[in-house]
C-alpha cells in the first residue's frame, strides 16, 4: 500500500486535489518506461507509438529493473508520482523477446495488465513509408476485425481491445469535425483453428483520403503511413469483479437526467403525456375587455326603464323612495 501524503501548503492541496476523482475526467496519459534490458525493434516501436500518442505521454529514458507480474509496486508509484493512467513497459528477455507490457490503473492501483510480443520479421517503422504524417492531437478512427474481440466471455482478446480503445481514444469530445478524421487504426485478427489457436493481432495505421466521387459525399481512400506491427498475446492480468465495478461507477449527475412520459412514435414523432391538475373554475382570472364594459349613466337609465314598465302594468304608483314620507302621495 502507498503512503497517504497530507499537503503541507495549499498548492500542494491543489495538486493533489486535481489527482482525485473528478466527475469529467481528463484525458488517459501513458507513461512509456523502459525495462533493464531493451531490443532495439522496442526502442523504435516505443518511439512510434509515442509519437501517435502526443501530447497525451510521458516517457521514461533511464533504465528500470522491474517485473510487473511479480511486483508492480513501482508501475504504481510511478503512475501516482506522473498522474499517469497507462503505462506501457518495454523488456527484453530471451524467455520473452521484444515484451511490450500494457498496463492500466484505477486510482494509481494496478487494474489489469497484457504482455505483447512484437514480431521482429513484419515490423516497419513510422518513417518507413514515405507519406504525410497526421498532426498532433488529432482522434484517429478505430476499427476492430475479428470474431475474438467480440467474444462474450473474458478473454485476452477482448482486455486487447479494451486496452488499445483506451490507449488510443485520446481526448472525449461530443462533436467531431470531418476534416479531423485524417487517420485510421485498423486492428485485426485471424479466426484461431487447431493449427493457431492465438492468432496474432495486426495493428496497422493508414491515413484518409478523400477524392472527388461526382456525387454530394467523397470518395474515401486509405493510404498505409506505418508503424506495422503484429503481436503475439503473452501472459495477462484480468481485473478483479469488486475493483472493476468500482471503476465503472459513474458519479452522480454525470449521466444525463431522463424526461418522464416522453417517447418516440414509429415515424420519429415526440409524443408526450401532460397530466393536468384539478381546476378551480371561481378563482379564475379571465380577460377583461373594453367593449364589455358599461358606460357611466347606463345602469341608471336601463332601472328606470324597468322600473316604469313594472309600475305601469301593476296598476300600482310609482314613489320616488328620496322623497320624504309627509309628501307622498
Amino acid at each position: 500500500m502507498l503512503k497517504q501524503v497530507k499537503p503541507k501548503n495549499a498548492r500542494a492541496k491543489r495538486a493533489m486535489a486535481k489527482r482525485e476523482p473528478q466527475q469529467n475526467e481528463n484525458p488517459k496519459t501513458t507513461l512509456f518506461v523502459t525495462g533493464q534490458k531493451t531490443s532495439q525493434i522496442l526502442k523504435l516501436a516505443v518511439a512510434d507509438l509515442s509519437t501517435l500518442k502526443r501530447p497525451f505521454c510521458e516517457r521514461f529514458t533511464k533504465k528500470n529493473d522491474i517485473h510487473p507480474f511479480d511486483d508492480a509496486s513501482s508501475l504504481e508509484f510511478f503512475s501516482l508520482k506522473n498522474d499517469t493512467s497507462l503505462i506501457m513497459l518495454s523488456l527484453h528477455s530471451k524467455k520473452r523477446p521484444h515484451c511490450l507490457t500494457l498496463a492500466r490503473t484505477f486510482s494509481h492501483k494496478i487494474l489489469d495488465m497484457l504482455e505483447l510480443y512484437i514480431n521482429p520479421d513484419t515490423f516497419r517503422t513510422l518513417q518507413q513509408f514515405k507519406n504525410k504524417k497526421p498532426s498532433i492531437g488529432l482522434k484517429p478512427l478505430l476499427a476492430f476485425h475479428g470474431t475474438v474481440f467480440e467474444d462474450p466471455n473474458q478473454t485476452k482478446y477482448t482486455l486487447a481491445k479494451s486496452l488499445f480503445i483506451d490507449f488510443f481514444k485520446g481526448q472525449d469530445a461530443t462533436e467531431v469535425d470531418v476534416e479531423g478524421l485524417q487517420y485510421l487504426i485498423s486492428i485485426s485478427a485471424q479466426e484461431p483453428t487447431d493449427a493457431q489457436p492465438n492468432p496474432q493481432i495486426k495493428l496497422r495505421f493508414f491515413l484518409l483520403r478523400t477524392k472527388r466521387s461526382g456525387q454530394k459525399l467523397p470518395r474515401i481512400e486509405v493510404e498505409e503511413m506505418g508503424p506495422r506491427i503484429d503481436f503475439t498475446l503473452g501472459r495477462e492480468q484480468f481485473p478483479d469483479a469488486d475493483i472493476l465495478k468500482e471503476a465503472l461507477k459513474r458519479p452522480k449527475g454525470s449521466e444525463p437526467r431522463t424526461k418522464k412520459n416522453i417517447d418516440t412514435d414509429v415515424m420519429g414523432d415526440k409524443t408526450g403525456k401532460i397530466h393536468v391538475g384539478k381546476q378551480d373554475f371561481g378563482n379564475l382570472q379571465t380577460r377583461k375587455m373594453k367593449g364589455l364594459k358599461r358606460a357611466r349613466g347606463e345602469r341608471d337609465d336601463q332601472d328606470k326603464e324597468v322600473g316604469v314598465e313594472d309600475g305601469s302594468e301593476s296598476g300600482e304608483s310609482i314613489v320616488d323612495e328620496t322623497t320624504p314620507k309627509k309628501m307622498r302621495v
